[in-house]
């Protein structure tokens, strides 16, 4: 296939579980491009993001590392993290070179291109926005916290997540990804957290409304404590659509294999379970339903195996 004629996948998220996602799609014959959210305020990132004002660069570096096709050595080092020193402890070496490139080149996005090109990154990678903001979250309760880190410590069941300071503004290039895109691929990783923080960035919704390219959500397979607890697959589903209307969704992959029952008993322990995938429920939301068994068993947690899921979005495409 001709690199002018290969098709143009789009994958939004961020967290753990969008580089593995990644890993598995860089090597397909595919135009990639990933949108990675920049709402995280923990650690390092969150360290670097008050003292610089820039978007958090953590989400984004995780992203670089699984497109780069670097020497080992030089990834190890650019995820590198400082144990020890008053100044550098808990920093990573990737953000800092993001900052610093920030810094160099006077913009975040072209920081993000420049180390992009140094590390041969596969496809491309945007941030949703060029914009150094927070993720606030309402609870059913009515109370609200802010922070991005602080929202799952709650513990309490969240009605909505916003962003401040409005307005929000797009990364112009990221609306036309997924305007363009033949496929449109939402990462699994903490719903409210991870992935929420791009869509509901004014325009992406009506971009995956109004895209010609399939739209798919590959759904967690485990519930998360403070953030999904007690969540089937279709309430994975109704949260984006409270929050981005209906039409956004074209499909949902789900994992159709038990989970061990050791890795459940350690999962237990962080209230934590695998998530009903409620057929019915999708069904009459008018998705299509893509099952599989896309997990690494081999892992003592539960992951997405990078080259089953790959194998299985391709055969979309193939379709």
């Amino acid at each position: 296939m001709r690199n002018d004629t290969q098709p143009r996948v789009v994958v939004i998220g961020g967290g753990t579980g969008m580089p593995v996602l990644l890993r598995g799609l860089k090597d397909l014959p595919i135009h990639l491009t990933a949108l990675v959210t920049v709402a995280d305020d923990g650690g390092s990132t969150g360290r670097i993001r008050s003292e610089m004002a820039i978007p958090a660069p953590g989400d984004i570096r995780n992203v670089i590392a699984a497109l780069s096709d670097a020497e080992p050595m030089l990834l190890e080092l650019f995820q590198h993290r400082f144990s020890v020193g008053n100044g550098l402890s808990g920093h990573s070496l990737g953000n800092l070179l993001l900052a610093a490139m920030t810094s160099i080149t006077g913009d975040f996005y072209d920081g993000i291109k420049e180390i992009s090109r140094v590390l041969n990154v596969k496809g491309k990678i945007y941030p949703i926005s060029n914009q150094n903001m927070s993720l606030h979250a309402k609870f059913e309760d009515g109370t609200y916290i802010s922070g991005e880190s602080n929202i799952p410590r709650v513990n309490k069941k969240i009605e909505r997540v916003f962003l401040q300071p409005q307005p929000i503004k797009p990364l112009p290039n990221a609306v036309r990804a997924i305007e363009k895109a033949d496929l449109v691929i939402i990462s699994p990783g903490s719903l409210f957290t991870s992935i929420m923080p791009n869509l509901i960035i004014p325009q992406i919704d009506t971009a995956l409304r109004e895209t010609q390219g399939k739209v798919v959500y590959i759904c967690n397979v485990m519930t998360q404590a403070g953030e999904t607890t007690g969540f089937t697959a279709s309430d994975h589903v109704q949260a984006i659509q409270n929050h981005i209307g209906t039409g956004c969704v074209d499909a949902v992959v789900v994992h159709n294999e038990p989970i061990d029952k050791t890795i459940r008993a350690v999962y237990a322990e962080e209230n934590a379970v695998p998530v009903k995938y409620d057929i019915e429920k999708l069904v009459d939301m008018g998705l299509e339903i893509i099952e599989g068994d896309i997990i690494n068993h081999s892992n003592a947690t539960v992951r997405h195996d990078q080259d089953k899921v790959a194998k299985l979005l391709y055969s979309i495409i193939e379709r």
